[in-house]
């Protein structure tokens, strides 16, 4: 029997939903984010008609905070409920989700859209995103494959492979892989982002490719893979 994500508690009720990040955020109990008080007993919750949901109040320094400080719900008017459905939107969408189609989901302005699309993203980079710290290393073996996705705008489909879009992948053995997209497939191209994203001191396997001839020689070990193997990477990464 099915069992919908989207029907769970906290994705409807605002009580729920600041319940769930709690107990995901304070594992051993509320920490206040003013002086960093963990005393449960120094720390009460405001239940007054007033009070937001989730609102408590730290003893010890006399200021108020939520679960939302300090996280990525901050400075949001946006309730925490829909917060929890785009997260798990995001999360779940294979391909991605654009700004446009969480505008239309939770009917919202553009600008409340973008908020949340870029902030649940920014949340979910690994340490050293951006860093482009070089894949593979000492004893690390590492391989390397184009293939072809997709059209290219303004082209008709044809027998080979110039209409579809040319991408570049990296991928460690029982590692992480990156994947490129080339405007051309050149050996320039291709030994630039080598250069930049894989270490000299890595075991580089490829196929027999003659775009790959030249590349190799400055790693710790080059290797060729057969062809049938190559055709089964190139279907990995996808």
């Amino acid at each position: 029997m099915a069992h919908p994500v989207l029907t769970a508690p906290h994705f409807h009720n605002e009580e729920a939903a600041f319940a769930f990040v709690e107990a995901h955020l304070w594992p051993e109990g509320p920490v206040c984010p003013h002086c960093g008080n963990v005393d449960q007993k120094a720390i009460g919750r405001l239940t007054g008609k007033s009070s937001r949901p989730g609102l408590r109040k730290c003893y010890a320094c006399r200021k108020t905070f939520t679960v939302r400080i300090g996280s990525i719900f901050e400075d949001s008017h946006f309730p925490l409920h829909p917060w929890l459905q785009a997260i798990q939107l995001i999360v779940a969408s294979k391909k991605g989700i654009s700004t446009r189609q969480i505008q239309r989901a939770f009917n919202c302005s553009m600008k409340t859209a973008w908020f949340l699309t870029h902030r649940i993203r920014e949340i979910m980079k690994r340490p050293g995103d951006g860093v482009a710290s070089p894949m593979g290393g000492e004893g690390e073996t590492f391989e390397a494959d184009v293939t072809y996705v997709g059209r290219k705008p303004g082209t008709k489909v044809g027998s080979g492979t110039a209409h579809m879009n040319p991408v570049f992948s990296l991928v460690e053995r029982d590692g992480s892989a990156r994947s490129f997209h080339m405007p051309h497939v050149q050996a320039n191209m291709l030994r630039a982002v080598l250069g930049s994203h894989a270490s000299p001191k890595s075991h580089f396997m490829t196929d027999e490719w003659n775009v790959f001839t030249g590349i190799g020689w400055n790693f710790a070990l080059a290797a060729s893979i057969s062809r049938t193997t190559a055709r089964s990477f190139s279907s990995a990464v996808r």
